[in-house]
């Protein structure tokens, strides 16, 4: 199955569990009032995610005479897309992000680290990566997700401290058990769904990277080092914007790696050099 399609599923089944745990807990209003909550909190943050995560991170811009937006120009050039802003993290954990709204409004951010460790072949696969996140729209994509997660954590919170919005009627003809383990379970289900989503986006960015690049060696070079590095010199990353580094920024693989917002660093290596064999 190709990862747009997982995609397309896997954000079907997060509005199948928002209609289901809506109707359950608040009837067609619950379900309105618990997405329209989400949908604000997200949309500020969509519109504003350039902004918001760069300035989180100390991000510095630079300019025609750096290496990082030479590289960049070269490679968006060769992409169709527009010049995205370029900026510098002043951080010696080696990582890189993109971020933005749309590729007229995209910025390629950078650490210190990054730069020093890996070579311009190496380099040119990591910003291939996150152009193919650019180009395939991934910031928009991610938005779905979280605003659907989200209203489905908010309903069951409603539901789990106020008693749902339903009528006495209604409630009396609900199982009260299969009503509470939808309270517990769906929460948990949203998030697991949320980062299957993005662990499906991470293997299209590669596979889009590696045909920017017009290689996929120089991105799983880069990945082995990046991994390893990252390990001994992790980055002090908030977690919320874990899923948009191009390697997960601090340790720990959840559970089973069910959580884990990118997948094994190994299986995405074998897949880039499945694509050139």
């Amino acid at each position: 199955m190709s990862n747009v399609v997982k995609t397309a599923l896997l954000l079907a089944t997060l509005s199948a569990l928002l209609m289901g745990i809506g109707g359950a807990v608040g009837g067609s209003q619950g379900l309105v009032i618990g997405f329209l909550f989400a949908a604000v909190m997200n949309f500020g943050s969509y519109w504003f995610s350039d902004k918001i995560v760069l300035r989180m991170y100390s991000a510095q811009e630079v300019g025609p005479d750096h290496r990082l937006y030479q590289i960049v120009s070269r490679l968006a050039s060769r992409a169709g897309l527009p010049q995205p802003r370029c900026y510098v993290i002043p951080d010696d954990s080696p990582n890189a992000f993109a971020t933005g709204r749309n590729p007229q409004h995209a910025a390629v951010a950078a650490t210190e680290g990054i730069l020093r460790m890996l070579s311009d072949d190496e380099l040119e696969g990591v910003l291939a990566h996150e152009l193919a996140h650019v180009k395939h729209r991934d910031i928009l994509i991610s938005s779905i997700a979280a605003t659907l997660a989200a209203a489905i954590i908010m309903l069951s919170r409603f539901a789990m401290f106020f008693g749902g919005g339903r009528s006495s009627d209604d409630r009396q003809g609900a199982n009260p058990l299969a009503l509470l383990a939808m309270m517990i379970l769906a929460p948990i289900a949203a998030a697991l769904i949320q980062m299957a989503i993005s662990r499906s986006r991470e293997y299209d960015a590669d596979a889009g990277g590696a045909a920017i690049a017009g290689s996929p060696y120089g991105l799983a070079s880069a990945l082995r080092k990046i991994d390893a590095a990252s390990r001994a010199v992790p980055l002090d990353a908030n977690p919320a914007t874990a899923h948009m580094f191009i390697v997960k920024p601090f340790s720990g693989a959840g559970f089973a790696g069910l959580f884990s917002t990118h997948p094994p660093t190994e299986k995405r290596i074998e897949a880039l050099l499945q694509l050139a064999r």
